[in-house]
């Protein structure tokens, strides 16, 4: 009986940590892409591992990462600072919309 409770509580828990981007994932809509400079435009939430908030920034990319995406596509992307620019390490299409 013990076992069926604890199941039953574990299902459901589920939606509560499956929903949304994972943590190191944040969510973001593309304003602008420019693969010939290797840039793209997001409207971004919070940014928890730079400890950054909500706004709209340029980030550098390589023209692969952009392959498929147009302009108010919803994505979920990963970022990081190095020598000094944002660069997206990781970036999908989201289709949860924002």
């Amino acid at each position: 009986m013990n076992r069926s409770i604890l199941l039953l509580a574990a299902c459901l828990a589920l939606p509560a940590w499956a929903s949304g981007p994972a943590p190191d994932w944040s969510a973001a809509t593309v304003r602008k892409l420019d693969a010939a400079n290797g840039r793209v435009t997001l409207r971004h939430g919070p940014i928890p591992n730079l400890d950054m908030p909500p706004m709209t920034m340029v980030f550098r990319v390589t023209p692969e990462q952009l392959q498929g995406l147009k302009v108010g596509d919803a994505v979920r992307f990963r970022a990081e600072r190095a020598d000094g620019a944002f660069r997206v390490i990781a970036i999908e299409a989201d289709g949860a919309g924002n």
